[in-house]
């Protein structure tokens, strides 16, 4: 593996051999990072939010699922 910092990114390259959806897995977690760095957000605020998506998603939803 080689990491190179630049004045703009860091650059990651990988050999082939490596599990792809480990990658994308870690990926994820690193795209996450990048878009929260800069906010100041809590656990609770995240807790709310992903209750609240849920939610819409079960109303759009509720015909196909049942319940």
């Amino acid at each position: 593996m080689v990491v190179e910092r630049t004045n703009k990114e860091i650059v990651t390259r990988l050999s082939l051999n490596i599990d792809t959806e480990e990658l994308q897995s870690f990926l994820n977690c690193a795209r996450y990072k990048e878009l929260t760095a800069n906010h100041n957000i809590t656990q609770e605020d995240v807790d709310e939010l992903a209750r609240d998506v849920n939610a819409s998603w079960g109303k759009q939803n509720k015909a196909q699922f049942g319940k």
